[in-house]
């Protein structure tokens, strides 16, 4: 019987100590801002409330020695917000080591896939 799964998918989160990571979410944030200009935008297009992306914004920029967003305040042309040059480099060095990670380890992740139970066998 052929094995129609859908490819895995790595996902990692990197911790620097118990509140201090980076994970998809947080780069999936990131690069939401990027393209709308918005903090508040990005979480919406993630589903994530506006007090959620704003948390994680902050604790983002707390935790780099460099603040990787920068927001303006609303007003008559409205707020906004932009990754900062050091913002770019941690999405963009994050997401190669996903990449990297997702390559070196895709024989592993290959083999466990190839031992997993037909769709029709599990309950």
């Amino acid at each position: 019987m052929p094995r129609n799964f859908p490819r895995p998918r790595l996902r990692i989160r990197i911790a620097f100590g118990e509140d201090e990571m980076i994970g998809p979410g947080k780069a999936e944030l990131l690069e939401g801002i990027d393209r709308c200009g918005s903090i508040a935008a990005a979480g919406r297009e993630m589903g994530m409330s506006y007090k959620r992306a704003w948390e994680l914004v902050g604790t983002l920029n707390a935790m780099f020695r460099d603040p990787l967003v920068e927001s303006t305040r609303g007003g008559r042309r409205g707020g906004g917000a932009i990754l900062t040059p050091a913002g770019r480099e941690v999405l963009s060095i994050y997401r190669t080591f996903e990449a990297k990670a997702a390559e070196a380890g895709a024989p592993c992740i290959d083999n466990l896939q190839s031992r997993l139970r037909a769709v029709t066998d599990r309950s």
